[in-house]
């Protein structure tokens, strides 16, 4: 009567042990897969952000070059910031020969 019920016992850790390995097998199966999925992710992301940085660049570019080339009144405050900066640059670069 014990046997039998240390068997069953046995028998009972057995299944558990068996349904934790399965268990832990899967586990390690998805954090594998979501470590793939995470580096595919991260390198999208570092793409995007060097498309986004050259859009950027792109898009001041034009910005300013449309600003230099109409006659609006855009124009004229751009003009002045540009003499505005290079008076600034002259100063700067008067201080430095002192």
């Amino acid at each position: 009567m014990m046997d039998q019920e240390s068997n069953e016992i046995i028998i009972s850790l057995r299944q558990r042990i068996d349904e934790l390995i399965s268990l832990y097998k899967k586990s390690k199966e998805e954090k594998e897969t979501l470590i793939h999925e995470k580096m595919e992710l991260m390198e999208k992301v570092e793409t995007l952000s060097r498309e986004k940085s050259e859009l950027e660049h792109h898009y001041d570019t034009l910005k300013l070059a449309k600003t230099l080339s109409s006659n609006s009144e855009d124009s004229h405050e751009a003009k002045l910031k540009i003499n505005r900066i290079v008076r600034e640059i002259d100063k700067c670069i008067a201080l430095l020969n002192r």
